[in-house]
Formats: C-alpha cells, sequence, structure tokens
C-alpha cells in the first residue's frame, strides 16, 4: 500500500504511515491535512527526537515521461512512486505556430518597429524552452518531494543514444564528430519505438527479432529507419520480400509502418541534449548523486522479474538498487499542464486578433485549474461534485468531474481542496 507523507507541526519530514493510520490521526483531530496530491499529513506537535529513515530518490528521465520512485535502502520499500509527463512537445508546437504567424508578419511589409541585429545572443547553457521544460518539471519534483519525505541521496539514469551508430551502424574512428559515443543498443531503442510489439501482427510479450523493413537481400541498409520488430512467425512469412509486396492487401498497416519508421529520432535527441543538464540540478541540491546506465537498469528489473513500467524503471536505477518491495503501490500520474498562458491576444489561422483575455484570473478567490469540493443544497443541481473548476466574472461556475461538466453552479457552493499549480493529478 502507498505510504502516506507525515510532517510534525514544524514542517520537519517523518517517517510515512499506512493510510489506516492517517485516517486514525485525522479522525482523532491530532493531524490535518497539509497537501492532497501527493497526499501529506501535517501533525499538531512537533517531534524534534523522532529519528526518521533515509530515503534515495530515483530518476528515470525520458523525454515524454519521467519515472519518480522513493526507495527506503535498508528495506527495499518503494514508498512512494510517480510517472511525470512532460509538456515539451506541446511546447514546442506552440513556438512553431508562433514562429509561423510572425514570419507570415514580416512579410506583409508592415513592420512597427526597427529591425533587430545582435541583441540575440545565448548564454551558457541555454535549452530549447521545449527541452528546458522537462528540466524545470523534474527539479520542481526533487524540491517537492525533499519538503515531505527524509531524502538522502539520489539517483539518476544517465543514458546516452548513440545517434550516429543507430542512423549508420558501419561508423567507426574518425568519423565521430564528438568522440566515442557509447550508448543504447539498437534492440533497446526498438523496443521502445516500436512499443514491445510486432509491427506486422501486433502481438506482445514474445520474443522479438530484428526485422529489415526493405530486406538485406535487395539493397536494404542496417539504419535504424529500416530496422522494426517482428515475430518469428511474420519474420519467416515476409522472408526476402519487400513490405510493399508483403503488405499489398493492406495498405492502411503498410502506410502505419512506412510512417513509423521515418519518424525522426526525436525523442532519443531531447534525452541526450538534457541528461547532463539535469545532472547538473541535481548536483545543486548539495545531495550526493549516483548515476547509473539504461542497461544496468534494464538488469536490476529482469533479476527481480518486475514489469516494465516508467515508475519500476526509477526504482531500478543505479547500483544503489536493493531488492524492492513494491507490493500495493500505486504511481501517482502527474501531468505538465502548465499554468496557462500570458497571451493577451488570441489570433486566428492568419494570424489576426480573434479574441482577448483580461488581466483579472483570480474569481471570487478561485482560478480555473483549482481542483474543488461543491456542495449545492438547492436548486436543480443538488448534490457533491468534485473536480476542477472553471471560473467565470460573474460568479457562475463550472466543474469538470470524472463523469462530465457540471455548469452554472454558484461560487458560494464551492471549497477549494487542492489550489492550481501547473499540474494535474490521478492514480
Amino acid at each position: 500500500m502507498s505510504k502516506i507523507f507525515v510532517l510534525d507541526t514544524n514542517k520537519k519530514p517523518l517517517d510515512q504511515i499506512h493510510p489506516a493510520q492517517a485516517r486514525q490521526l485525522l479522525r482523532n483531530k491530532k493531524a490535518a491535512v497539509f497537501r492532497r496530491f501527493p497526499f501529506t499529513i501535517i501533525l499538531k506537535n512537533s517531534c524534534p527526537d523522532v529519528s526518521v529513515s533515509p530515503l534515495r530518490l530515483k530518476i528515470d528521465p525520458g523525454a515524454k515521461f519521467t519515472g519518480i520512485a522513493l526507495v527506503n535502502g535498508s528495506t527495499g520499500e518503494v514508498v512512494f512512486a510517480a510517472e511525470l509527463k512532460h509538456r515539451g512537445f506541446a511546447i514546442r508546437e506552440a513556438l512553431t505556430s508562433r514562429r509561423q504567424l510572425r514570419r507570415s508578419r514580416r512579410a506583409r511589409k508592415t513592420r512597427y518597429r526597427k529591425t533587430r541585429f545582435l541583441n540575440r545572443t545565448r548564454p551558457d547553457g541555454w535549452l530549447a524552452p521545449s527541452l528546458q521544460s522537462r528540466i524545470e518539471n523534474i527539479k520542481t519534483w526533487v524540491e517537492r518531494l525533499r519538503k515531505l519525505a527524509p531524502i538522502a541521496a539520489i539517483s539518476q539514469e544517465l543514458v546516452r543514444f548513440d545517434m550516429q551508430l543507430m542512423r549508420n551502424p558501419d561508423i567507426q574512428g574518425k568519423e565521430y564528430q564528438q568522440g566515442t559515443l557509447a550508448g543504447y543498443e539498437t534492440r533497446e531503442y526498438l523496443l521502445e519505438k516500436w512499443n514491445r510489439q510486432c509491427a506486422y501482427c501486433g502481438v506482445k510479450d514474445v520474443p522479438f527479432q530484428v526485422e529489415h523493413i526493405h530486406p538485406r537481400a535487395k539493397g536494404g541498409s542496417n539504419s535504424i529507419t529500416n530496422l522494426t520488430l517482428s515475430c518469428e512467425e511474420c519474420n519467416t512469412k515476409k522472408g526476402t520480400k519487400d513490405i510493399k509486396e508483403f503488405l499489398k492487401k493492406d495498405a492502411s498497416k503498410l502506410e502505419k509502418i512506412l510512417k513509423q519508421a521515418r519518424r525522426p529520432l526525436a525523442d532519443a535527441a531531447a534525452v541526450n541534449t538534457t541528461r547532463w543538464a539535469l545532472f547538473r540540478a541535481l548536483k545543486e541540491t548539495g545531495l550526493p548523486v549516483e548515476t547509473g546506465s539504461g542497461g544496468l537498469t534494464k538488469f536490476n528489473r529482469s533479476q527481480q522479474k518486475l514489469a516494465k513500467t516508467h515508475w519500476i524503471d526509477a526504482a531500478c536505477v543505479g547500483e544503489s538498487t536493493p531488492l524492492l518491495n513494491i507490493k500495493g503501490i500505486r504511481p501517482l500520474l502527474i501531468i505538465a499542464n502548465g499554468h496557462g498562458t500570458r497571451q493577451m491576444c488570441g489570433t486566428d489561422k492568419f494570424g489576426f486578433p480573434s479574441r482577448h483575455r483580461t488581466n483579472k484570473q483570480i474569481h471570487f478567490g478561485f482560478q480555473t485549474g483549482d481542483i474543488v469540493k461543491a456542495v449545492v443544497t438547492k436548486g436543480k443541481k443538488i448534490g457533491k461534485y468534485v473536480g476542477r473548476v472553471l471560473c467565470r466574472a460573474t460568479g457562475s461556475f463550472d466543474i469538470a468531474t470524472k463523469t462530465g461538466r457540471i455548469s452554472g453552479i454558484s461560487h458560494k457552493y464551492f471549497l477549494a481542496t487542492h489550489k492550481k499549480d501547473g499540474y494535474s493529478y490521478s492514480i
């Protein structure tokens, strides 16, 4: 069972407790709810002499998801796990859209300011906003968890994808621009790219073979863009046939496989670019930081016969990994949504204004995105509702619940349970 974080009255982190103990403390009014996500209680007395068990924070960074786990090194118990979904690709698309709109405006020769020349220098260590957001998301959660748990050390998976070797398997020696690149095996990358299933029949959990989309016998290369995963039956059936001949009766599947094969190595590039920036950010915490390779993570997971998930990968990072106890753990899914936009003027597809925003975001003490509880006692919408609030200046709010959107509820019925912090949560 996932443990509950506990703070004393001075906000000193204590050992985590079972949910039943937390319920009893709340029922007896010896504690209060301090935070909903992750759920934390705060005691009404101080505990200066209580000893605590140090925990190790383990991180498995990725382009789309980062696995997070808190592990007790002496017992091997995983006390908390989470999967953090980044918004890097959404940021990239937003910046691309803005760049296109600005380019079209400049082409109209309606310039309203002088041309810029030498004011675009970038500081050392600069990263694109889509990449920097990944670093900031992880830093945010490292700092939050340090305030809630007695973290004594950090483990980070420090992996590098060998981009040149995956594109050109025969590369060697002086052909490398940046020295020797050691990294992921091609097979591991293919497992991730093709979602651990046969590209032709979709079967999972069977031994896979690395298969050439355009066969070597007909001039196909060993480039990563010409490789896929196949079960033994499909690989034998395809033989030396070209994929267009093999799938001539299934045009949709043919198009899907070719599109997936051409997909750029954006995920791998994002991990490569941010790995050292994240390492430096973790070192700035002052805690000892252990690093481990992707191969070691997989070895630890395989030795303990654990499933392949982001949070379990995080728990298996590094040589410090003990025999893990993951019984009852329900990971918290954290989705980075951002704090909204500062753009005051929305534009249509031609770049012209289509709407304007107001400066005021907080109405009657609530802000769109707050998690609230509404207890409606009269009218057509009598009942209890829990979800995210959508605010209006009129005071008539909407609430997005699991069952749907309830509209037109007065702000007087709302009670905030978790203020908007740029993330959404689910179990």
